[in-house]
């Protein structure tokens, strides 16, 4: 059914300025690209069925440097770094969060971020700088020894795979809530999504929107 043309609509609250959302989809695209490439390089049964091993291989490798291209350029963006502030903070409430089996009931007061996201953005940034000296030492075939090699290739696989199911664990959270995966697209999201899901970020928003109509 159609809402009619004179309905009201509901409020809708800004959550990502644009810098993040792009900074946010190019690492999400760039990371896909290597752990799709990373199955088809390790396993040889894929290999067999998508061959031109080497075109994989250097697909793997340049998106894998391209990674943290979009981290660093967002930087510029004062929007972007507030939000960095904001994922590098842990307060009480998320703790508590942390520790607490019912955390989706809304006693706990959630921030613009939730702990959950904020552990898997911290993960996420180290996995990424992992990977990326791990397989600097895997291409310096003339500078680094075998050891370190082999060691660096240890690392490499087993952080790739450890990254490999943090994607799947956020990508089912995400698909789980339609509004939080809209608001990467469009930016906003409910004020009663908010208020039940972020209800300290709502309440912070609100009372920057009332200083502002002051």
């Amino acid at each position: 059914m159609t809402r009619p043309a004179d309905a009201p609509t509901e409020p809708e609250l800004q959550r990502f300025g644009r810098p993040a959302r792009w900074v946010h989809g190019l690492v999400g695209v760039l990371m896909l690209i290597c752990l799709l490439t990373a199955a088809v390089l390790y396993n040889s049964s894929l290999q067999v069925l998508i061959g031109h091993r080497r075109v994989v291989e250097l697909v793997h490798v340049w998106c894998g440097f391209a990674l943290p291209v979009p981290l660093v350029l967002g930087l510029a963006s004062a929007g972007y770094r507030a939000e960095l502030r904001r994922l590098d903070r842990f307060s009480p409430a998320d703790w508590r969060w942390l520790r607490s089996r019912s955390r989706r009931d809304g006693q706990i007061p959630v921030g613009k971020y939730n702990a959950g996201q904020k552990l898997n953005g911290s993960l996420s940034a180290g996995a990424i700088g992992v990977l990326l000296m791990t397989g600097v030492v895997m291409l310096a075939t003339d500078l680094a020894p075998l050891g370190w090699r082999t060691g660096a290739t240890l690392v490499h696989d087993w952080a790739a795979l450890a990254v490999g199911l943090l994607v799947l664990g956020h990508l089912s959270f995400a698909l789980r809530d339609p509004v939080a995966l809209r608001s990467l697209r469009t930016g906003t999201v409910p004020r009663r999504w908010a208020e039940a899901e972020h209800s300290a970020w709502a309440a912070e928003v609100g009372r920057a929107r009332d200083g502002r109509d002051a």
